[in-house]
C-alpha cells in the first residue's frame, strides 16, 4: 500500500501528517531551528582545519620560529608531532599559529583564569556614622572600625548627620571629618571631600594602593 504524506506548518514547527488509517490520524512533530535564532559561534582560538588563512606565521612545538607557511604545511607538521595547530595571534598579519597540545593549553588557560578570579577582591563601601558632638571614647571606637575596613581593602563612607539646630553649626561637622581624614592619612586617602547631602555631611575614604 502506498502512503501519501503531507507536511503542515504551525508556529515554527513542521508536522508530518500520516494518512488516515481506520479513521485515526497520527501526527509526528519535527523540531526545526527558528528563523530568528542567533547563529552558533565558536569560542576560543581557531584550531587545526578551522584555520583557513592563505598563509600563517608558524611557531614550532619547541618555540622555534618556522616562518611563513601555508596552513596545510603547518597541519602536516602538527600531525607528525602528534599535536594541534592553534592560532594564538589572529590579528597579526599574517596570523601567528603554534604547534601545541590544545587540550593542555585550554586546561592551563582555564586554570590561570580561575586563579585570577580567586585573587580578585570585590571592594565594598562600608559606612561609619558620626555625630557632631561625638565624644572621645565614641570617636576612638568608630575610628577602629574605619581602620579595620581600610586594612581589609574596603572604602569607608564617613557620614555625619545633623539634627535640628545642629544644621547651624556645620563647621563643627566639617572639622570632625577633617580630623578623621588627618588620622587616617597613613591608611587611606580621601576620594570625596566632605559635602552636604540633605541633612548629613559625607566623606569617602579609600584604602592606599598597597593596602
Amino acid at each position: 500500500m502506498r502512503l501519501n504524506l503531507s507536511l503542515e506548518e504551525h508556529r515554527g514547527r513542521v508536522y508530518l501528517a500520516l494518512p488516515r488509517i481506520c479513521n485515526k490520524q497520527r501526527t509526528i512533530t519535527i523540531a526545526r531551528r527558528p528563523h530568528n535564532a542567533p547563529p552558533q559561534r565558536d569560542t576560543g582560538p581557531r584550531v587545526n582545519d578551522k584555520i583557513r588563512n592563505p598563509e600563517i606565521r608558524l611557531i614550532g612545538a619547541d618555540g622555534e620560529n618556522v616562518g611563513v607557511v601555508s596552513p596545510a604545511r603547518a597541519m602536516d607538521m602538527a600531525d607528525e608531532a602528534g599535536l594541534d595547530l592553534v592560532e594564538i595571534s589572529p590579528n597579526a598579519n599574517p596570523p601567528v599559529c603554534k604547534i601545541m597540545d590544545f587540550g593542555k593549553f585550554k586546561y592551563e588557560t582555564q586554570k590561570r583564569e580561575a586563579e585570577a578570579r580567586k585573587k580578585q577582591k570585590i571592594i565594598e563601601i562600608k559606612e561609619v556614622k558620626f555625630r557632631p558632638n561625638t565624644d572621645t571614647n565614641d570617636y576612638d571606637v568608630k575610628m577602629r572600625n574605619v581602620f579595620k575596613f581600610l586594612e581589609n581593602g574596603d572604602k569607608v563612607k564617613v557620614t555625619l548627620r545633623f539634627r535640628g539646630r545642629e544644621m547651624a553649626h556645620q563647621n563643627l561637622g566639617r572639622e570632625l571629618l577633617e580630623r578623621v581624614a588627618e588620622d587616617t592619612k597613613d591608611a587611606g586617602r580621601v576620594e570625596n571631600f566632605p559635602k552636604m547631602e540633605g541633612r548629613q555631611m559625607v566623606m569617602l575614604i579609600g584604602p592606599l594602593p598597597n593596602k
